[in-house]
Order: structure tokens, then C-alpha cells, then sequence
């Protein structure tokens, strides 16, 4: 399969972007460079051959999803450098 002007001409219309006989010349050399691309990878033999998920054989290390209690109220504001229960306290700023 090949690319002609006529396809690039539709999938400019079609995607809605301008043309010109330069754009359509270079458009028609990388997509049949793509092609090309493609169909060596169609020739590779890939019987008998195991999907990989990662190039590293390691198995992921896995934690107990366990519930615990971050960032409460009364925590977060014991840091305060004043005492107030509703809200974090700091020096004004702007005067």
C-alpha cells in the first residue's frame, strides 16, 4: 500500500488542515516511510514468543493497604505559632 496525493488531499479535508503541493509532497514521503516501517514489522517471526510487561525481571514489592490517620485538624494546627482551635496562626503580613 502507498500513499498517493489524492489520500493526503482527503486526510487534509478530513482533519481539517490547509495543503499546499509542498506540504503534500513531504506528507506523502513520511507516511510511505511509515508504511514501509510497518510492514518490516510485519515480517519479524514472533511465534513462541511471551509478551513482556518489563524488561527487568523483578517482581514488584508489595505493602498491606492499611488505613492510618494523617493530617488532622489538631496536628496540623498544634504547629501554629499562636493557640487557636479553627485556625493556622501566623504573623500578619501586609500591612
Amino acid at each position: 500500500m502507498s500513499i498517493t496525493k489524492d489520500t493526503v488531499k482527503k486526510i487534509s479535508k478530513l482533519s481539517r488542515i490547509a495543503s499546499n503541493e509542498k506540504f503534500e509532497d513531504n506528507m506523502i514521503k513520511d507516511l510511505n516511510a511509515i508504511l514501509k516501517f510497518v510492514e518490516q514489522l510485519n515480517e519479524v517471526k514472533i511465534d513462541n514468543v511471551e509478551p513482556l510487561n518489563s524488561t527487568v525481571d523483578q517482581e514488584l514489592i508489595k505493602r498491606d493497604d492499611t488505613v492510618s490517620l494523617m493530617n488532622e485538624k489538631k496536628d496540623i494546627l498544634s504547629n501554629s505559632p499562636e493557640d487557636n482551635d479553627d485556625f493556622y496562626v501566623v504573623p500578619k503580613v501586609i500591612e
